[in-house]
């Protein structure tokens, strides 16, 4: 299924590649030629289809982490910040379908801990500051600058993207913070206030005697929560219909590290979950590179609270996604990509 994604993909892309040009005066179009966004040629990466494993020094000793380079562009290039904590680029499989028909660059990548990057178990690396300094190393072994990097920060990935975004922003061309909000707190209020009570009566009633009794990791909770509030919530098809990226990415979930950070779910942040008390929302204000901030409908994050949070950025701007959840990008795909293409592209233009 994925390759037949990306040939189409790719077939739109050199469909494209014929078309004619602007008539002249017309607006520039951004999208890169097919010759040169397919065009390796130079590059280190190219024997390897664009994967590499980057050095990372952390104050555990040094690891290595695993990205891929999907197509070339010198002014629009995407790093993909998965979710979770824990989670893994192969959800992020969906952009196949929409990046290369726009010329845009993008860079899957694990975070250390996930997947194809290395998995150390010394969890005193699981914390925010961290991770953003692996975020930074990772830029500069890929050459991304201010001339060309945004980052596309998902869940957990626009925690990150904030914090990168507030400590090294001057090497940021544009950041989207997609279906996160800037309060963990106020995450978890919206889920027990908002979404909650739209749960079955009974399932609910269940879900809170097990929270009552602590009990968020065990195999009722998890089945409850699983059943009710993610196709709902989180994808909103049939959990037995869920592309095979988001059930591979899930199924390579390193859950040590999403326990310790998130919880045992979706279904807000518990227990002793450092990620608890995160909240950025006043510092908003001090990112002044363009930030789109995407929310969506029935998402577990409240679509309302990310549009204010585009108020607070200087240079913020907000795309709504009103069929999708927690994962628009699959159940609200050409919406979602709508706006963060022509955000990305915006941008390029110097708009």
């Amino acid at each position: 299924m994925k390759n037949t994604i990306w040939l189409f993909g790719l077939a739109l892309l050199l469909w494209n590649c014929t078309a004619e040009a602007p008539p002249e005066g017309a607006a520039a179009n951004t999208v890169a030629p097919c010759e040169s966004y397919l065009d390796y040629d130079g590059m280190e990466d190219k024997i390897s289809g664009g994967a590499r494993r980057i050095n990372i020094s952390t104050p555990k000793g040094d690891f290595q982490v695993w990205t891929k380079r999907v197509g070339n562009n010198p002014t629009k290039k995407v790093l993909l910040l998965h979710g979770g904590p824990g989670a893994t680029h192969e959800y992020f499989e969906v952009f196949d379908s929409y990046f290369p028909q726009e010329g845009i660059e993008y860079y899957y990548y694990d975070q250390l801990g996930s997947h194809f990057s290395d998995q150390p178990e010394d969890t005193s690396l699981w914390n925010i500051p961290r991770f953003v300094e692996e975020v930074e190393q990772v830029r500069k072994a890929l050459g991304l600058n201010k001339d060309n990097f945004y980052i596309l920060g998902h869940s957990w990935g626009g925690i990150l993207g904030i914090e990168y975004a507030l400590k090294y922003q001057e090497n940021l061309k544009g950041l989207i913070i997609s279906n996160m909000m800037s309060s963990i707190p106020a995450y978890v209020k919206y889920a027990e206030e908002q979404l909650a009570p739209g749960l079955p009566e009974d399932a609910l009633a269940e879900i809170r005697e097990l929270e009552a009794a602590g009990k968020y990791t065990d195999a009722r909770y998890l089945e409850l929560v699983e059943a009710h509030y993610y196709p709902k919530h989180v994808l909103r098809m049939p959990l037995e219909e869920w592309p095979d990226p988001v059930v591979r990415s899930l199924g390579n979930l390193n859950f040590s590290i999403y326990l310790m950070m998130q919880g045992p779910s979706e279904f807000g942040v518990v227990g002793d979950a450092t990620l608890k008390e995160w909240d950025r929302t006043e510092d908003l204000a001090k990112i002044t590179v363009p930030t789109l901030s995407v929310g969506a409908e029935y998402d577990t994050m409240d679509p309302r609270f990310m549009e204010m949070m585009a108020g607070k950025l200087p240079k913020g701007e907000y795309h709504y996604c009103p069929n999708g959840a927690h994962w628009a990008m699959y159940d609200d795909a050409d919406n979602y990509f709508k706006g963060v293409i022509g955000f990305v592209n915006k941008v390029d233009a110097g708009g």
